[in-house]
């Protein structure tokens, strides 16, 4: 019984140190307001490192519970590992998240919410994650690897980890891009301490998230890069697409820097990794399954 008491004195006191911490933080917004970054020698906030996201949302944009697989199947009390991912036990299953949809919800029209929730039990042979292709936009910013910012007075450019990724973000306009593709045409600007970049020029070839969520080749996204701490930039994105949504949505995150004395981007080209995968029936002598 002592025990027991000293625990939940413990307990109480813990708490009390907590909620004295909380009353003296001030909120995240004041810190925001109150921030000015560095600046760059043109004058302009200098958003020149390597950052990550750290949340659940290349699982899923939206709230979340955590469940035992990402492809399931029903089972005899509830939803069990598919057969095929099976195996991978607890690595395979799906973490919670508390979502980064602000609202919650994803204005999906009648039919493309029909689509969504077909390609999230069609995940295992839809997502494009899982053949390696480009991550789009925003998904890029949010995948569970780092990128690197490299900013001068006269240019932007996104170095991605994952599969080699890369975006020029044009400070001039350079006029409606040529052709769609995964990444897009970015287009930035400078309002006051965010770098506006407008995204246009999309295929249809990308998902938000490993839950199915999709859009058409008339995405359009417009994110907003802003310091807000010195190693925290609060990264929001505002997608369009008339052909999939009845109206605009917005998501929003931080992004932090990562802190190692080594940092840097390193090589994951993932295609050679799935060339088994998507190819391998095509061998001469194809390997057992």
């Amino acid at each position: 019984m002592p025990h027991l008491v000293r625990s939940v004195a413990t307990a109480m006191a813990g708490a009390a140190c907590v909620a004295v911490l909380w009353l003296a933080t001030p909120p995240l917004a004041s810190q925001s307001a109150a921030y000015r970054a560095p600046r760059t020698p043109d004058g302009k906030p200098d958003l020149n490192g390597i950052w990550q996201a750290m949340n659940e949302a290349n699982y899923d944009i939206q709230s979340h519970m955590a469940r035992p697989a990402m492809a399931l199947r029903a089972g005899p009390y509830g939803p069990v590992p598919a057969a095929p991912v099976l195996a991978l036990g607890a690595v395979g299953s799906v973490p919670p998240g508390l979502g980064v949809v602000e609202g919650g919800d994803i204005p999906y029209q009648p039919w493309a919410l029909a689509k969504k929730k077909e390609n999230q039990e069609n995940w295992l042979t839809a997502d494009p994650e899982i053949k390696c292709y480009l991550p789009g936009v925003p998904r890029a910013a949010y995948m569970p690897y780092p990128f690197q910012i490299l900013q001068s007075s006269k240019a932007v450019f996104f170095a991605y980890e994952y599969a080699g990724a890369v975006r020029n973000i044009y400070l001039n306009d350079p006029g409606p891009a040529p052709i769609d593709f995964w990444m897009g045409q970015s287009v930035g600007r400078w309002e006051g301490e965010a770098l506006v970049v407008d995204v246009t020029g999309f295929n249809d070839q990308t998902w938000f998230d490993r839950a199915g969520n999709f859009h058409s080749e008339a995405l359009h996204v417009v994110e907003r890069y802003t310091r807000t701490g010195p190693d925290v930039i609060t990264y929001e994105a505002t997608i369009e697409d008339p052909k999939v949504f009845t109206g605009p949505w917005k998501m929003s995150m931080p992004l932090y820097r990562r802190q190692e004395k080594n940092a840097q981007i390193m090589d994951f080209k993932c295609v050679e990794f799935v060339e088994e995968l998507m190819y391998g029936q095509w061998r001469k002598r194809p390997l057992a399954k």
